[in-house]
C-alpha cells in the first residue's frame, strides 16, 4: 500500500470544513478516510476552576495542544495507530476517554488553525482553506453552539465579538495563503469537491 496521504482543511468557524470532510468520506470505501477534528486536541483544562475555563480563548493557537496533533499525524502516515483525545465542549476538558484511530489511505484533518502550525503543514500532501462569508459562518456557528453544545445565545455572541472574529483576522484568514485550494462556500460548492476527488485519486494511484 502506498504511504497513507494528509488533507488539511482550514477556515473560520462555521465555512462548511466539515461538510468537505463529509464529502470526501462518502466517496471512498470503508477504511480507505478517516476524518480527525483538531478540536479533539485543546488542552485540559479540568486543573482550572469551570469559571476561568469558560474565560478562555479557544480559537487563539495556544488553546491547541499542536505538539501531541503533531505527532499523532506523524505516527498515522507512518502507518501506526493512535489514540485521539476525546474532548467535552461542555465542561472545557478532556473526557477519560479516547478513539482509536488505525491508519488509512486517506487521512483528512479539518480545523480552524491547521494550516497555521507551520510543522503540521509539511506533513500534508494538500493544503485547502474554505472561505465563507462572516455572517453566514457566524449564524451557522450560532445554532450549533446552541443546538450541539448547550450554549447560551448571548454567551456565544460575546465569544464571537471578543475572540472568535479577532483570532479569525489574526490567525485563522493569514493561514489561507498556505493553501494549494481555496474553496468558496464549502460543501456547498460541488465543482471544487468534484476537482478534489480527482487531485486525491490521483495522488493515491502515484507510484
Amino acid at each position: 500500500m502506498n504511504k497513507p496521504i494528509l488533507i488539511g482543511i482550514a477556515g473560520g468557524t462555521g465555512s462548511g470544513k466539515t461538510s468537505i470532510a463529509k464529502e470526501l468520506l462518502r466517496e471512498y470505501g470503508p477504511g480507505e478516510v478517516v476524518v480527525i477534528e483538531q478540536d479533539s486536541y485543546y488542552r485540559d483544562l479540568s486543573h482550572l476552576p469551570f469559571e476561568k475555563r469558560c474565560l478562555q480563548n479557544f480559537d487563539h493557537p495556544d488553546a491547541i495542544e499542536f505538539e501531541l496533533l503533531y505527532k499523532h499525524m506523524q505516527m498515522l502516515i507512518q502507518g501506526n495507530p493512535v489514540s485521539v483525545p476525546v474532548y467535552d465542549f461542555t465542561t472545557h476538558s478532556r473526557s477519560d476517554k479516547s478513539r482509536l484511530v488505525i491508519p488509512h489511505r486517506v487521512i483528512v484533518l479539518e480545523g480552524i488553525l491547521v494550516l497555521h502550525y507551520a510543522p503540521l503543514r509539511e506533513l500534508m500532501t494538500i493544503k485547502i482553506y474554505v472561505e465563507t462569508p462572516d455572517d453566514i459562518r457566524f449564524i451557522r456557528r450560532l445554532s450549533r453552539d446552541i443546538q450541539e453544545r448547550g450554549r447560551e445565545t448571548s454567551s456565544v455572541i460575546d465569544q464571537y465579538l471578543n475572540t472568535v472574529r479577532p483570532m479569525h483576522r489574526q490567525f485563522v484568514e493569514p493561514s489561507k495563503l498556505f493553501a494549494d485550494i481555496i474553496i468558496p462556500e464549502g460543501g456547498q460548492n460541488k465543482v471544487a469537491i468534484d476537482l478534489l476527488r480527482t487531485k486525491i485519486s490521483s495522488t493515491l494511484t502515484r507510484p
